[in-house]
């Protein structure tokens, strides 16, 4: 890889990562909104797919955390951790179809339903640990309820503003 394009998805992914820690401000910090708009997701499924895997992964995992750690919302545990594994996830998928399926806008939308999917199943699946050690319960009904149910305005959001961020980043140049 050249370095010219090595310090793109390092900007990029730097920048995409601002926006992760500044995104749900616009939800006021209140966090029944941020959990139906999944605000940080956005940036993380975008760096996933312009930068690549690695640096998605990077993004997803970190991204909670910090905001955690900064700002105090979403709380370190149990949310902003099962997050990051989710949205690790979510960057790591997103990049990695995005590399390996053809450049064409039902491809993308693939990319994208399969990140998000895979990545709520990955947030279940860790949460059951963490929740419980964490002194509360995580149950199915909470898993459809927050992952699905109380999401899909998120969703919704994510499916128009993904693919329209991406390919317009392609269309720029500014992904390889």
């Amino acid at each position: 890889m050249n370095s010219k394009l090595s310090v793109r998805r390092l900007t990029l992914s730097a920048m995409l990562l601002a926006v992760g820690l500044l995104l749900p401000f616009l939800t006021g910090q209140i966090q029944h909104i941020g959990n139906m708009l999944c605000p940080m997701h956005l940036p993380v499924l975008i760096c996933g797919m312009v930068c690549g895997p690695v640096w998605g992964l990077a993004v997803g995992a970190v991204t909670p955390l910090l905001r955690s750690v900064l700002f105090g919302m979403p709380v370190l545990m149990p949310m902003a951790a099962a997050m990051a594994f989710e949205l690790a996830a979510y960057g790591f998928v997103s990049g990695y179809l995005r590399r390996r399926l053809p450049k064409t806008l039902p491809m993308l939308f693939l990319s994208l339903i399969a990140a998000m999917l895979l990545g709520r199943v990955v947030w279940g699946l860790v949460s059951v640990p963490l929740y419980g050690v964490a002194g509360k319960g995580f149950t199915f009904s909470l898993f459809i309820a927050n992952g699905f149910v109380n999401a899909i305005p998120g969703m919704i959001l994510q499916l128009i503003a993904v693919p329209a961020i991406v390919t317009a980043l392609e269309k720029a140049r500014l992904t390889n």
